[in-house]
């Protein structure tokens, strides 16, 4: 059978990681220290290959030992299932400045949603690695001048945690040819932030490692259909379609990224954009149809790349602090840029999030039942809920 690599879980890589991760906590990363990121793909195999990230550091970076396992609990791996990570033949690997890798084949049997651990030993400096800042799930490292664990099975040496994603971006599966992979391209709400207060600073604890993102139910759904397709998250809490983000994690703009976070994800057939509520809610902020007009390049160059594009509108933000009542005219934009993606041809379907979520009594705000604290973010029913609002049979199904 003819197989093709395919993405099973992604994490774009979004700046060089805060001192302070999403759960605020303090990120220590200091020196030679082992770093155990736990991972969730989308689609089981046999034999997988990860993508390691140096994207947004300005110095190379040295790794003496990169392993993968399958996680039992916290740090915690199954030791018969630790497999070396090698690269071009080699144990260790150094990343350029502004560079990704990807490793070579690795034959590990693992299912789809369960969770694996990669471990990645840094015997020089990791102050500020690049990663994924919103992760939503638990990975684990070592104290600095610590050495290398990442052959640890109980994770014993491994006792500080963060929800951000260090060094890891990608996980691919070898495939049956008729399996591509759906990406789920956007911003926080795609990312999966879930506010605990009513600002967006702190994300809500209950939800991380526990898969309840937008894609996540959109996987579930598509394989209890039985829908050869894999769904990977390419949202970044803060994204914006025409301006890069100016606080580090927010990562570049939809445009600047759509090449290398979309367009190049292993076995991409469909992309679903959701993004532009940051341009209007952050400052500073965009026009209408500075937006729209970034929406015409981003589906242009996916077209062009022989990608399906599916165009999500943007969900109310009524009621939240910044995106609302600091943003003087963000729901008067929001809904011109709505009419627009409803009305438009350049995308191959619409996928309307805002009609399945909005309040039936006030369709300028999230339905109480879909809105977390924070107004602007969906809780995990509004996230299965826009999940639920997307036609398979636009991604293949019947």
């Amino acid at each position: 059978m003819m197989e093709h690599w395919v993405a099973s879980w992604t994490a774009c890589p979004s700046g060089s990681l805060h001192l302070v991760d999403p759960s605020l906590r303090t990120m220590l990363a200091l020196y030679d220290q082992t770093f155990r990121c736990v991972v969730t793909p989308h689609r089981g195999g046999s034999t997988l290959r990860i993508h390691l990230t140096n994207r947004f550091r300005r110095q190379a970076i040295e790794l003496a030992s990169v392993t993968v396992a399958k996680q039992t609990v916290g740090a915690a791996i199954d030791p018969e299932t630790l497999r070396a990570v090698p690269f071009g033949g080699h144990r260790s690997i150094r990343i350029p400045e502004h560079a990704d890798v990807v490793s070579d084949a690795v034959e590990l049997s693992f299912g789809a949603f369960e969770p694996l651990a990669v471990s990645v030993h840094v015997p020089g400096t990791v102050l500020h690695p690049t990663g994924h800042l919103e992760a939503n799930a638990t990975s684990y490292y070592s104290r600095p001048l610590s050495g290398c664990s990442t052959a640890d099975a109980d994770g014993g040496r491994l006792g500080m945690r963060t929800t951000s994603q260090p060094f890891v971006s990608g996980i691919d599966v070898l495939a049956p040819q008729e399996v591509s992979a759906v990406v789920a391209f956007g911003d926080s709400i795609t990312d999966g932030f879930v506010g605990s207060r009513n600002v967006s600073l702190r994300q809500e604890r209950t939800v991380v490692d526990r898969n309840l993102r937008y894609p996540d139910f959109l996987q579930r759904r598509i394989d209890a259909a039985g829908v050869a397709r894999c769904v990977v998250n390419a949202g970044i809490s803060g994204n914006r379609v025409v301006r890069d983000g100016r606080v580090v994690g927010f990562g570049p703009s939809a445009i600047a990224r759509v090449q290398q976070d979309a367009i190049e994800i292993s076995g991409v057939s469909d992309v679903i954009v959701q993004v532009g509520t940051n341009d209007f809610g952050l400052p500073p902020r965009a026009r209408p149809k500075a937006v729209i007009d970034g929406y015409e390049m981003v589906i242009d160059r996916l077209r062009d790349a022989g990608i399906r594009v599916h165009l999500g509108t943007l969900l109310p933000a009524g009621g939240a602090l910044v995106h609302d009542r600091l943003a003087r005219h963000g729901s008067a934009h929001r809904v011109a840029v709505n009419e627009w993606i409803r009305s438009q041809t350049s995308a191959d379907s619409v996928i309307d999030f805002d009609a399945a979520l909005r309040d039936p009594q006030n369709p300028d705000a999230l339905a109480p039942d879909y809105a977390c604290p924070d107004r602007l973010h969906p809780n995990a029913a509004g996230y299965e809920a826009m999940a639920n609002a997307v036609d398979l049979t636009v991604l293949g199904g019947s």
